[in-house]
């Protein structure tokens, strides 16, 4: 299904306040220089939510993203799940002493040993003795329990003595969770997290043992991710009632062990900090109760902290005035605009049209057919598992769904009914570009086709990833 699509419409019911940036002590001025400064280091932000002592006094979205769009947090989840350990804590169900093997009787961990040794806190503060990270995007692709493979990690380290930063440790959090409470992970945070936040839809993956990833998984709108640093910020109160212990707020976000890090949060200078691969964040300034929210497609968060310390908290030290706040107004209100799609020259349908016998290679791919309508375009791809295919728009966006595979450009994610928007054009009489951008995620996607001596050349690439961001190349002759 597909259809033309407008600028994305501000969340109404989020529950938020709103003010003007100086009428809450924020220097507007402060804030435009801000995005000056990402925009000429090219970096790629996709939205961006400032809140100041009780309302958000700045919010954006680029298109073609948007208030009421979910998006793929990826480890900022992991603050989410330090919650349910807090809470845990809280209600005297776990400690942060309790050995993680214990929770694990059918490991059959051997007594005196450092896997055995390994604690909650240890997982929290990823300090479990292993010595290589895990990512998520390396067991998203393992479909038998990612328990078992858990304990197939040697430790190497005395737990508790050295950090390395791992979604494994985070994934055990979860687990654990799930064995004290008999549910997700997810559904224990429902009525004590969500649902008294107005966070109105968490979707969670989950994986084969039946227990949501610790260490990623969310999708949530960028206003339900600000909520969670509002939270902290205010000491786990909301709308003057304790939903998070306020010692565990404190003990949560300060630093254990390394300078850095806390109980899955990042701890810097004046601030904490959710953080998700390609920069999904939500930073705290506790001093200046404020905080940010933004996601974005940029390779790692030390290519904006420097931005984000040059300009917050800067911002909140007061001034502002009523031009500033007007002139950040008029920039922002441009971000959702639609941009044109116009093809460069007049191309040679014909010459593409139809299907394709792809040669041998790597991914799998046999086949390929191409289609022009009018104004719509239709690709589709065939693997050893199936037929895949994506309608687009010809010189114009258009809303869709697909299933086109591509998990080794997208971080291990299978985006699956991906929601996307897609178009294309020609960019030269014997060769069409086809673009995908995946609206609850980081990932943008090109395709062109290529016609040339009776053989078509196929090239994909995408704009930010964890591992390559190309196929090799694919060519194919008429089927």
């Amino acid at each position: 299904m597909s259809g033309s699509i407008s600028a994305p419409s501000p969340v109404e019911d989020d529950g938020l306040a709103r003010s003007a940036p100086s009428a809450a002590g924020v220097d507007a001025a402060q804030i435009l220089a801000f995005i000056d400064d990402v925009e000429a280091a090219g970096l790629e932000l996709h939205d961006l939510m400032i809140w100041r002592g009780g309302a958000v006094v700045a919010e954006a979205w680029r298109w073609p993203y948007g208030a009421d769009r979910l998006r793929m947090t990826h480890s900022m989840t992991k603050s989410f799940t330090a919650c349910a350990i807090g809470l845990l804590i809280d209600e005297g169900r776990l400690a942060l002493s309790d050995r993680v093997a214990s929770f694990f009787p059918e490991a059959e961990i051997a007594p005196d040993t450092r896997q055995a040794r390994m604690t909650v806190e240890d997982l929290l503060t990823m300090r479990s003795g292993h010595a290589s990270e895990v990512s998520g995007s390396i067991w998203r692709s393992i479909e038998t329990s990612w328990v078992r493979e858990f304990f197939r990690i040697p430790v190497v380290y005395e737990p508790g003595t050295r950090h390395v930063y791992s979604s494994a440790a985070s994934y055990m959090l979860s687990a654990i969770v799930t064995r004290i409470t008999g549910e997700t992970i997810e559904a224990y945070l429902t009525p004590r997290l969500f649902e008294p936040l107005g966070m109105a839809e968490v979707r969670w993956d989950i994986g084969p043992d039946g227990v949501n990833p610790g260490g990623n998984g969310i999708s949530m709108r960028t206003a339900d991710a600000l909520k969670l640093g509002i939270l902290h910020a205010q000491k786990g109160v909301w709308q003057d009632r304790q939903i998070l212990p306020r010692a565990w707020v404190e003990a949560a976000t300060r630093a254990h062990g390394v300078p850095d890090y806390g109980y899955h949060w990042v701890v810097g200078d004046g601030y904490y900090a959710a953080l998700g691969v390609f920069v999904q964040m939500v930073v705290v300034f506790p001093e200046a109760d404020a905080v940010i929210a933004l996601n974005s497609a940029m390779d790692e968060s030390r290519v904006l902290l420097p931005h984000l310390r040059k300009h917050f908290p800067a911002a909140f030290a007061g001034g502002g005035s009523a031009a500033a706040d007007a002139a950040l107004a008029g920039r922002l209100a441009g971000w959702p605009a639609t941009p044109p799609l116009p093809s460069l020259v007049a191309g040679d349908a014909a010459a593409l049209a139809g299907d394709w016998s792809v040669h041998d290679n790597m991914l799998g791919i046999s086949a390929v057919r191409l289609e022009f309508r009018g104004d719509t375009m239709r690709l589709s791809l065939t693997d050893a598992e199936s037929e895949h295919g994506v309608v687009a728009g010809h010189e114009r966006w258009v809303e869709t769904t697909t299933d086109l595979r591509g998990a080794s450009l997208h971080h291990g994610y299978r985006l699956k009914d991906a929601p996307t928007v897609a178009g294309g054009r020609w960019i030269a009489a014997n060769e069409y570009e086809l673009v995908l951008h995946f609206v609850e995620s980081a990932f943008r996607d090109t395709f062109r086709f290529r016609y040339a001596r009776g053989e078509l050349a196929i090239e994909r690439f995408v704009n930010i990833n964890s591992g390559d961001r190309a196929w090799p190349l694919l060519t194919a002759v008429r089927a």
